[in-house]
């Protein structure tokens, strides 16, 4: 509605000049989609947006380039498997993720804060809790983009090395085996590098202090927990390398996959978990999981309030 206010000059009296104007305003009357929608709406947002999709050509080009760092590795091991007739493809299916931890973590260091901090930053967060979305839609929404889009980066390379060794003639049912433990083990760690990295982004509005802070973590903590269980082997206490292992996301997932996926460990002279050590890796893995969601939903509600 726009209203003219009167006007009148000194000595003259007051002349009602008010208009009402039809702009054509009116109420929407269509079908309310609702929180799930919204929740909908807002993973497919987030998980274009961590390749840069809808986004500049300039944010395409880091996702995008790990991506294919990813790929490549796995491309160049199909080939040569090919060329030479092998039997195994030189690395494991379980082991390619843990080799490439220092490109998934940079990746979980440029993403996670795009996903969050933006919001954080500019205050626009309490716009999304304002109706229908809530706090527990805009936290799963946004783990799960991150992790589905973790899960493509990772999985996306097994993918590749299975096809390659279905050209290459190799044992259908065993490359089909170690695929799905592969599978298994690159969601595990999906969901745990996503928790872990939304929870430090969302505690750090300053997109620039995010990555900096999620590459600290994940490198820091895995050169420690490896420095250690090396001195640990040297000094013949073997029984407390799959213990340390507890302490970094990287042998946490390594942990798992070698006590229950038929892995290699990684870790110094080969000593991976027992089983029920492996089950102690499991119920931290989950835990840890959990964990981060229960500190973005708290978070989050503290800035929507």
């Amino acid at each position: 509605m726009a209203v003219d206010q009167p006007t009148h000059t000194a000595g003259m009296p007051a002349v009602d000049q008010t208009r009402i104007h039809d702009i054509g305003y009116r109420g929407y009357d269509g079908p309310r989609l609702g929180r799930a929608y919204a929740r909908r709406s807002l993973y497919s947002q987030s998980l274009r947006g961590a390749y840069g999709l809808g986004r500049s050509a300039k944010s395409k080009v880091l996702p995008m380039l790990l991506f294919a760092v990813m790929c490549v590795p796995a491309a160049i091991m199909v080939a040569v498997a090919v060329a030479t007739k092998a039997h195994e493809l030189p690395v494991s299916y379980t082991r390619y993720a843990i080799v490439m931890q220092a490109v998934i973590s940079l990746y979980v260091a440029s993403q996670a804060p795009q996903s969050v901090s933006r919001d954080l930053r500019f205050k626009t967060v309490p716009l999304y809790f304002s109706r229908p979305i809530e706090t527990a839609d805009y936290v799963q929404a946004k783990f799960a983009a991150l992790a589905s889009a973790l899960f493509i980066l990772t999985g996306a390379p097994l993918l590749v090395m299975y096809a390659g060794a279905l050209l290459s003639k190799m044992g259908f049912a065993h490359q089909t085996k170690e695929f799905a433990q592969g599978l298994v083990s690159v969601a595990l760690l999906s969901l745990l590098f996503a928790g872990i990295g939304l929870v430090i982004a969302a505690v750090t509005p300053r997109r620039g202090f995010g990555i900096a802070a999620v590459i600290a973590v994940m490198t820091i903590s895995s050169g420690a927990v490896t420095t250690l269980q090396a001195i640990a082997n040297v000094q013949n206490n073997t029984g407390d390398i799959p213990w340390i292992g507890l302490f970094s996301p990287v042998t946490l997932i390594d942990g798992v996959q070698s006590a229950f996926l038929g892995a290699t460990t990684r870790a110094p002279g080969g000593v991976g978990p027992s089983t029920a050590q492996g089950l102690v890796y499991v119920l931290v893995v989950l835990g840890l999981i959990a964990a981060c969601y229960g500190l973005l939903t708290r978070r989050y509600k503290k800035v929507g309030l």
